[in-house]
């Protein structure tokens, strides 16, 4: 494939902003329509375009759209999601933090504290969290594809304490269980009187690449508080997977434009 033609497609149907047919991408490409079908179809075989109604009208494939998701820096995640956290953690009383799902490993990349001074709060720290034992890893891991989960579970799975769950059975039933209730927990397993819940950001046509959760103390995250956060913060994982996708395009607008 030429590259200039494919760039040329691919601003095509980005443009279009609906499902574009080979007719009104020949149109405005000016290629020849048998070279113009060959490079639509080449495209959509390695993800770059989808014809998700199979009638030969095309979108942007999720592979591309992972990769540029993705490639999305922290600074314009942690912009687009820190007013709807900052928000959460008044609301919670809690901080409330945002991972991110990256080169096989889950870092949490931003967090937000309650804003009352005189509120006791735990804070989770940035960085690398075990993917076998923090709930904002364990979530992106339950919704993620069986190879990942699988490299997970034959890896190595440190004790940090005496509640570290580190067999496989364990794992994926913890696996199967965060996805039946839509978010994850993390009681004692990392910290002796530390514990956390968090819920996966879901992008259409892509997965859990981001996680949202709250932490505390077990004293406050009591069994019946962890199941009212856990909802809570699955209608704010939506909140924030709307809020980044509409971040994503409004840069790709203005590339555009450029």
């Amino acid at each position: 494939m030429h590259l200039d033609r494919v760039l040329t497609l691919l601003k095509t149907v980005s443009v279009a902003g609906r499902p574009i047919s080979v007719a009104e991408v020949q149109q405005a490409t000016g290629l020849p329509r048998p070279t113009c079908y060959r490079l639509l179809q080449t495209m959509t075989e390695h993800g770059l375009l989808d014809d998700r109604q199979n009638n030969s009208r095309y979108v942007l494939g999720d592979s591309l759209i992972r990769i540029v998701l993705q490639g999305t820096s922290d600074i314009d995640v942690r912009q687009a999601a820190a007013p709807i956290m900052k928000e959460a953690a008044t609301e919670f009383g809690e901080a409330v933090f945002l991972s991110r799902f990256r080169n096989d490993k889950v870092e949490i990349i931003h967090v937000e504290i309650p804003a009352d001074p005189k509120r006791s709060y735990y804070h989770p720290g940035l960085g690398n969290r075990p993917i076998h034992a923090c709930s904002c890893s364990k979530v992106i891991a339950a919704f993620a594809e069986q190879e990942f989960q699988e490299q997970i579970l034959n890896g190595p799975m440190r004790a940090y304490t005496e509640h570290t769950k580190v067999t496989e059975e364990a794992l994926r039933q913890e696996f199967a269980d965060i996805v039946a209730r839509g978010y994850g927990e993390c009681v004692e397993e990392i910290e002796v009187g530390i514990s956390s819940v968090a819920a996966p950001v879901q992008i259409p046509h892509i997965g859990a690449i981001f996680s949202v959760g709250a932490t505390g103390s077990v004293r406050r995250f009591s069994e019946s508080y962890r199941q009212k956060i856990g909802g809570e913060l699955i209608d704010l994982s939506g909140k924030i997977a709307t809020t980044i996708q509409l971040s994503n395009r409004n840069r790709e607008g203005l590339l555009q434009k450029g």
